[in-house]
């Protein structure tokens, strides 16, 4: 689990890149690969500088990555099956790193959570019109399908809170 430190140093880039995903997939129901490669730069790079200044474990670092690559398993078999787009499994490996060692029941009461959150807003924030109006280009707006960048971006970002509010 990512100590105050570790979420404090992570949160600014992790927090740029997940506004971008967000953004990049209610617009054109896409995540871009450059957002996914920023993202797992983020855990290699400032993970390493951790790792170098004692901040952070070699094992910590090293299970990210086997979290991070049995994610990505995980996530093309869900895209070959066609329960969730490629870029969504993608972001998610990539995210993954981020939760090592922390509580798979607060993973899934948080995903669980900014899933119907995400899904709530976006669907009543179309419904209306000034919010509508300010971004009349974005495919999610009509679009059957719900951006799942919304909730995973969402899902890092609100852990990442948690580890700095409970540490």
């Amino acid at each position: 689990m990512l100590t105050f430190t570790q979420a404090i140093v992570f949160a600014p880039f992790v927090l740029a890149i997940c506004v971008w995903v967000a953004w990049s997939d209610m617009a054109t129901m896409k995540i871009p690969n450059k957002s996914v490669m920023a993202l797992g730069l983020v855990w290699l790079v400032i993970g390493a500088v951790l790792v170098l200044t004692g901040m952070m474990g070699w094992r910590i670092w090293g299970w990210g990555f086997a979290l991070g690559a049995m994610t990505l398993a995980a996530g093309f078999i869900a895209n070959a099956a066609g329960l969730v787009g490629a870029g969504d499994a993608k972001f998610g490996a990539v995210m993954a790193p981020f939760f090592v060692g922390a509580d798979p029941r607060l993973v899934m009461a948080l995903l669980a959570a900014c899933l119907l959150g995400a899904f709530t807003a976006h669907r009543l924030a179309r419904l209306i019109g000034p919010f509508r109006a300010a971004v009349p280009a974005w495919a999610s707006w009509s679009n059957k399908k719900f951006p799942m960048g919304l909730t995973l971006a969402g899902m890092l970002v609100f852990y990442l809170l948690w580890r700095l509010i409970v540490e």
